[in-house]
Protein backbone atom coordinates (compact mmCIF):
# COMPACT_ATOMS: atom_id res chain seq x y z
CA UNK A 1 0.00 0.00 0.00
CA UNK A 2 1.35 3.40 -1.01
CA UNK A 3 0.42 6.24 1.32
CA UNK A 4 0.56 9.99 0.80
CA UNK A 5 0.41 12.16 3.92
CA UNK A 6 -0.42 15.84 3.45
CA UNK A 7 0.01 18.28 6.34
CA UNK A 8 2.84 17.99 8.85
CA UNK A 9 1.83 20.30 11.67
CA UNK A 10 1.70 19.41 15.35
CA UNK A 11 -0.57 16.42 14.73
CA UNK A 12 0.23 15.40 11.17
CA UNK A 13 3.99 15.21 11.68
CA UNK A 14 3.58 12.78 14.56
CA UNK A 15 0.93 10.69 12.84
CA UNK A 16 3.06 10.40 9.71
CA UNK A 17 6.13 9.57 11.79
CA UNK A 18 4.36 6.58 13.33
CA UNK A 19 3.52 5.28 9.86
CA UNK A 20 7.07 5.77 8.62
CA UNK A 21 8.49 3.97 11.68
CA UNK A 22 6.50 0.91 10.60
CA UNK A 23 8.49 0.89 7.33
CA UNK A 24 5.43 1.70 5.26
CA UNK A 25 5.73 3.36 1.86
CA UNK A 26 4.92 6.96 2.83
CA UNK A 27 5.27 10.08 0.69
CA UNK A 28 4.83 13.36 2.56
CA UNK A 29 4.02 16.92 1.58
CA UNK A 30 3.89 20.10 3.64
CA UNK A 31 3.82 23.69 2.46
CA UNK A 32 6.79 24.39 4.74
CA UNK A 33 9.25 21.83 3.39
CA UNK A 34 11.51 21.82 6.47
CA UNK A 35 8.70 20.10 8.42
CA UNK A 36 9.38 16.95 6.38
CA UNK A 37 13.13 16.77 7.02
CA UNK A 38 12.96 14.46 10.03
CA UNK A 39 10.53 12.12 8.28
CA UNK A 40 12.80 11.90 5.24
CA UNK A 41 15.65 10.85 7.52
CA UNK A 42 13.43 8.06 8.83
CA UNK A 43 12.61 6.81 5.34
CA UNK A 44 9.74 8.90 4.00
CA UNK A 45 9.77 10.39 0.51
CA UNK A 46 9.21 14.15 0.26
CA UNK A 47 7.27 15.61 -2.64
CA UNK A 48 7.50 19.13 -4.04
CA UNK A 49 3.72 19.44 -4.30
CA UNK A 50 0.56 17.81 -3.02
CA UNK A 51 -0.36 16.80 -6.56
CA UNK A 52 2.96 15.01 -6.98
CA UNK A 53 2.64 13.32 -3.59
CA UNK A 54 -0.69 11.64 -4.38
CA UNK A 55 -0.19 10.49 -7.97
CA UNK A 56 0.71 6.88 -7.11
CA UNK A 57 -0.95 6.66 -3.68
CA UNK A 58 -3.58 4.08 -2.79
CA UNK A 59 -4.47 6.10 0.33
CA UNK A 60 -4.11 9.85 0.85
CA UNK A 61 -4.29 11.15 4.44
CA UNK A 62 -4.70 14.87 5.04
CA UNK A 63 -4.28 16.58 8.40
CA UNK A 64 -4.65 20.32 7.86
CA UNK A 65 -5.83 23.36 9.79
CA UNK A 66 -9.12 24.69 8.42
CA UNK A 67 -11.79 23.87 5.83
CA UNK A 68 -10.44 26.69 3.66
CA UNK A 69 -6.95 25.20 3.65
CA UNK A 70 -8.30 21.73 2.82
CA UNK A 71 -10.32 23.19 -0.06
CA UNK A 72 -7.33 25.06 -1.47
CA UNK A 73 -4.94 22.11 -1.29
CA UNK A 74 -7.49 19.58 -2.52
CA UNK A 75 -9.65 21.41 -5.06
CA UNK A 76 -7.90 24.55 -6.31
CA UNK A 77 -6.36 24.65 -9.80
CA UNK A 78 -3.28 23.00 -8.34
CA UNK A 79 -5.29 20.76 -5.99
CA UNK A 80 -4.36 17.15 -5.43
CA UNK A 81 -7.71 15.35 -5.82
CA UNK A 82 -7.75 15.43 -9.61
CA UNK A 83 -4.26 13.87 -9.59
CA UNK A 84 -5.25 10.88 -7.45
CA UNK A 85 -5.55 7.39 -8.91
CA UNK A 86 -9.00 6.20 -9.87
CA UNK A 87 -10.78 4.64 -6.85
CA UNK A 88 -8.00 5.69 -4.46
CA UNK A 89 -9.13 6.59 -0.93
CA UNK A 90 -8.80 10.06 0.58
CA UNK A 91 -8.94 10.10 4.39
CA UNK A 92 -9.35 13.62 5.73
CA UNK A 93 -8.38 13.86 9.40
CA UNK A 94 -8.79 17.64 9.55
CA UNK A 95 -11.37 19.01 11.97
CA UNK A 96 -13.94 20.55 9.64
CA UNK A 97 -17.71 20.89 9.78
CA UNK A 98 -19.92 18.01 8.56
CA UNK A 99 -21.29 20.05 5.67
CA UNK A 100 -17.77 20.57 4.36
CA UNK A 101 -17.01 16.84 4.60
CA UNK A 102 -20.12 15.92 2.64
CA UNK A 103 -19.33 18.51 0.00
CA UNK A 104 -15.74 17.28 -0.25
CA UNK A 105 -16.98 13.71 -0.66
CA UNK A 106 -19.28 14.72 -3.51
CA UNK A 107 -16.49 16.62 -5.28
CA UNK A 108 -14.10 13.69 -4.79
CA UNK A 109 -16.64 11.29 -6.33
CA UNK A 110 -16.68 13.40 -9.47
CA UNK A 111 -13.01 12.40 -9.88
CA UNK A 112 -13.78 8.76 -9.01
CA UNK A 113 -12.02 9.16 -5.65
CA UNK A 114 -13.42 7.67 -2.46
CA UNK A 115 -13.62 9.90 0.61
CA UNK A 116 -13.66 9.31 4.36
CA UNK A 117 -13.80 11.87 7.17
CA UNK A 118 -11.69 10.70 10.11
CA UNK A 119 -10.92 13.51 12.56
CA UNK A 120 -9.16 12.50 15.75
CA UNK A 121 -9.70 12.96 19.44
CA UNK A 122 -6.38 13.66 21.13
CA UNK A 123 -3.60 16.23 20.94
CA UNK A 124 0.19 16.30 20.58
CA UNK A 125 1.21 13.65 23.11
CA UNK A 126 -1.40 11.02 22.09
CA UNK A 127 -0.43 11.65 18.46
CA UNK A 128 3.21 11.06 19.37
CA UNK A 129 2.41 7.85 21.24
CA UNK A 130 0.01 6.52 18.63
CA UNK A 131 -2.91 6.80 21.05
CA UNK A 132 -5.39 8.88 19.07
CA UNK A 133 -9.06 8.01 18.72
CA UNK A 134 -10.29 8.11 15.12
CA UNK A 135 -13.87 9.26 14.59
CA UNK A 136 -14.79 7.89 11.18
CA UNK A 137 -17.53 8.79 8.74
CA UNK A 138 -17.80 6.74 5.56
CA UNK A 139 -18.31 3.27 4.17
CA UNK A 140 -17.48 0.38 6.50
CA UNK A 141 -15.49 -1.45 3.81
CA UNK A 142 -13.37 1.67 3.22
CA UNK A 143 -12.65 1.89 6.93
CA UNK A 144 -11.58 -1.76 6.99
CA UNK A 145 -9.14 -1.01 4.18
CA UNK A 146 -7.25 1.49 6.34
CA UNK A 147 -7.91 0.05 9.78
CA UNK A 148 -4.31 -1.15 10.04
CA UNK A 149 -3.15 2.47 9.56
CA UNK A 150 -5.55 3.73 12.21
CA UNK A 151 -4.21 1.04 14.55
CA UNK A 152 -0.68 2.36 14.07
CA UNK A 153 -1.63 5.98 14.69
CA UNK A 154 -4.31 5.43 17.32
CA UNK A 155 -5.66 3.24 20.08
CA UNK A 156 -9.32 3.20 19.05
CA UNK A 157 -11.50 3.66 15.99
CA UNK A 158 -15.15 4.68 16.21
CA UNK A 159 -17.23 4.20 13.06
CA UNK A 160 -19.73 7.01 13.59
CA UNK A 161 -21.74 6.35 10.42
CA UNK A 162 -21.89 7.63 6.86
CA UNK A 163 -19.89 10.51 5.40
CA UNK A 164 -19.87 13.54 7.67
CA UNK A 165 -20.68 11.64 10.84
CA UNK A 166 -17.04 11.50 11.93
CA UNK A 167 -16.80 15.28 11.78
CA UNK A 168 -20.23 15.52 13.40
CA UNK A 169 -18.97 13.55 16.39
CA UNK A 170 -15.80 15.67 16.53
CA UNK A 171 -17.93 18.80 16.83
CA UNK A 172 -19.50 17.38 20.01
CA UNK A 173 -16.15 16.26 21.47
CA UNK A 174 -14.46 19.63 21.00
CA UNK A 175 -17.50 21.53 22.24
CA UNK A 176 -17.24 19.74 25.58
CA UNK A 177 -13.46 20.05 25.64
CA UNK A 178 -13.50 23.80 25.05
CA UNK A 179 -16.27 24.54 27.51
CA UNK A 180 -14.74 22.40 30.27
CA UNK A 181 -11.45 24.27 29.99
CA UNK A 182 -13.23 27.63 30.05
CA UNK A 183 -15.30 26.72 33.12
CA UNK A 184 -12.22 25.49 34.98
CA UNK A 185 -10.25 28.64 34.10
CA UNK A 186 -13.09 30.91 35.23
CA UNK A 187 -13.34 29.02 38.53
CA UNK A 188 -9.61 29.36 39.20
CA UNK A 189 -9.57 33.09 38.43
CA UNK A 190 -12.61 33.73 40.64
CA UNK A 191 -11.20 31.56 43.41
CA UNK A 192 -7.99 33.56 43.47
CA UNK A 193 -9.96 36.79 43.76
CA UNK A 194 -11.80 35.30 46.74
CA UNK A 195 -8.52 34.66 48.52
CA UNK A 196 -7.49 31.08 47.67
CA UNK A 197 -3.99 30.42 46.42
CA UNK A 198 -3.63 29.49 42.78
CA UNK A 199 -1.72 26.29 43.57
CA UNK A 200 -4.46 25.16 45.97
CA UNK A 201 -7.17 25.80 43.39
CA UNK A 202 -5.30 24.07 40.58
CA UNK A 203 -4.78 21.02 42.79
CA UNK A 204 -8.18 20.89 44.48
CA UNK A 205 -10.49 21.76 41.60
CA UNK A 206 -8.71 19.52 39.09
CA UNK A 207 -9.13 16.50 41.39
CA UNK A 208 -12.89 16.85 41.87
CA UNK A 209 -15.15 14.12 40.45
CA UNK A 210 -17.08 16.82 38.55
CA UNK A 211 -13.92 17.82 36.66
CA UNK A 212 -12.99 16.07 33.37
CA UNK A 213 -9.81 13.96 33.67
CA UNK A 214 -7.86 15.95 31.05
CA UNK A 215 -7.98 19.06 33.25
CA UNK A 216 -5.45 17.58 35.71
CA UNK A 217 -2.67 17.60 33.11
CA UNK A 218 -3.59 21.14 32.08
CA UNK A 219 -3.63 22.29 35.72
CA UNK A 220 -0.15 20.85 36.29
CA UNK A 221 1.19 22.83 33.33
CA UNK A 222 -0.64 26.01 34.35
CA UNK A 223 0.99 25.70 37.77
CA UNK A 224 4.36 25.90 36.00
CA UNK A 225 3.16 28.75 33.77
CA UNK A 226 3.68 26.34 30.86
CA UNK A 227 1.41 27.03 27.90
CA UNK A 228 3.51 25.21 25.32
CA UNK A 229 1.15 24.18 22.59
CA UNK A 230 -0.54 20.80 22.50
CA UNK A 231 -3.76 22.08 20.94
CA UNK A 232 -3.50 25.70 19.72
CA UNK A 233 -6.05 28.08 21.19
CA UNK A 234 -6.81 29.53 17.75
CA UNK A 235 -7.88 26.12 16.46
CA UNK A 236 -10.16 25.61 19.44
CA UNK A 237 -11.85 28.90 18.63
CA UNK A 238 -12.07 27.77 14.98
CA UNK A 239 -13.72 24.51 16.03
CA UNK A 240 -16.31 26.36 18.10
CA UNK A 241 -17.04 28.54 15.08
CA UNK A 242 -17.57 25.40 12.98
CA UNK A 243 -19.83 24.06 15.72
CA UNK A 244 -21.92 27.20 15.38
CA UNK A 245 -22.25 26.64 11.63
CA UNK A 246 -23.24 23.04 12.24
CA UNK A 247 -25.78 24.01 14.88
CA UNK A 248 -27.28 26.56 12.50
CA UNK A 249 -27.57 23.93 9.76
CA UNK A 250 -29.44 21.69 12.20
CA UNK A 251 -31.62 24.40 13.73
CA UNK A 252 -30.30 23.79 17.26
CA UNK A 253 -29.23 26.70 19.50
CA UNK A 254 -25.88 26.38 21.29
CA UNK A 255 -26.09 29.00 24.02
CA UNK A 256 -23.12 27.95 26.15
CA UNK A 257 -20.91 26.99 23.23
CA UNK A 258 -21.57 30.38 21.64
CA UNK A 259 -20.39 32.13 24.80
CA UNK A 260 -17.32 29.87 24.92
CA UNK A 261 -16.55 30.74 21.31
CA UNK A 262 -16.49 34.43 22.20
CA UNK A 263 -14.25 33.77 25.22
CA UNK A 264 -11.72 31.98 23.00
CA UNK A 265 -12.02 34.68 20.34
CA UNK A 266 -11.21 37.26 23.01
CA UNK A 267 -8.18 35.24 24.16
CA UNK A 268 -7.02 34.98 20.55
CA UNK A 269 -7.31 38.76 20.22
CA UNK A 270 -5.26 39.10 23.41
CA UNK A 271 -2.34 37.41 21.66
CA UNK A 272 -2.67 33.83 22.88
CA UNK A 273 -3.64 32.29 19.52
CA UNK A 274 -0.54 30.10 19.18
CA UNK A 275 -0.40 29.08 22.84
CA UNK A 276 -2.13 25.98 24.12
CA UNK A 277 -5.87 26.45 24.57
CA UNK A 278 -5.35 26.31 28.33
CA UNK A 279 -3.92 29.84 27.96
CA UNK A 280 -7.53 31.00 28.06
CA UNK A 281 -6.89 31.41 31.80
CA UNK A 282 -4.34 34.16 31.03
CA UNK A 283 -6.90 36.06 29.02
CA UNK A 284 -9.50 35.76 31.80
CA UNK A 285 -6.95 36.96 34.35
CA UNK A 286 -6.39 40.14 32.31
CA UNK A 287 -10.08 40.95 32.70
CA UNK A 288 -10.30 40.26 36.42
CA UNK A 289 -10.44 43.44 38.46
Amino acid sequence: MKIAFIGLGIMGSRMAKNLVKENLDVTVYNRTRSAADQLVKLGATMSKSAADAVKDADVVISMLSTPGVVHDIAFSDSGFVKHMKQNALWVDCTTVDPGFSRDAAAKARSYNVRFMDAPVSGSKIPAEKGELVFLVGGAAHDMQEVQSLFDIMGKKTVHAGDTGMGTSLKMLVNSQLAQAMAVFAESVVLGEKMGFSRDFLLEFLSALPVTPPFIKAKADKIKLNDYSVEFPLEWMQKDLHLLGLTAYDNGVPQFMASVASEIYASAKADGFARDDFSAIIKSLEKRAK
